[in-house]
């Protein structure tokens, strides 16, 4: 027989996340933002996270885990040679010491949060865009 958890409401997830120590503030508004949003932040990265409107989950990602890099999140790009961070502002390469953070971070909010860990992103941190020299211009083939 199958055993069945549990899920955490939203609130609960909030007050795991505090009592791990991550640091929870209104998120910033924007576009995208729905009621409720909250930003996370530890170790020197952030996500932002608000109430999932359908069953199922409590939580839904708005912007994924990352380094903070001038007040944004900074998103993973991996050249093929070196991973990089950027915003919008911003551009730098990342040191091994910010994609462990970062990791770690992602790894610790999935699991107050409940959701599901995949194998792959289990083993490292995983890029959010991948720009390899030897297929520019191949983007749209």
């Amino acid at each position: 027989m199958a055993k069945t958890t549990k899920q955490p409401t939203f609130d609960e997830v909030l007050s795991t996340l505090g009592s791990e120590k991550f640091d929870v503030a209104p998120a910033a508004e924007g576009a995208n933002r729905s009621a409720g949003a909250r930003r996370v932040s530890k170790y020197g990265c952030a996500a932002e996270i608000a109430p999932a409107s359908e069953k199922g989950a409590p939580v839904r990602l708005l912007h994924k885990g990352g380094w903070l890099l001038g007040g944004e999140i900074a998103l993973i790009t991996d050249r093929g040679y070196q991973k990089f961070l950027k915003t919008t502002r911003l551009e730098m390469p990342a040191t091994a010491d910010q994609l462990r953070a970062i990791h770690l971070f992602n790894e610790e909010l999935k699991e107050a949060a409940g959701a599901l860990v995949l194998y792959n992103e289990a083993l490292g941190t995983t890029s959010d865009v991948y720009l390899y020299d030897r297929l520019r211009g191949r983007e749209h083939v």
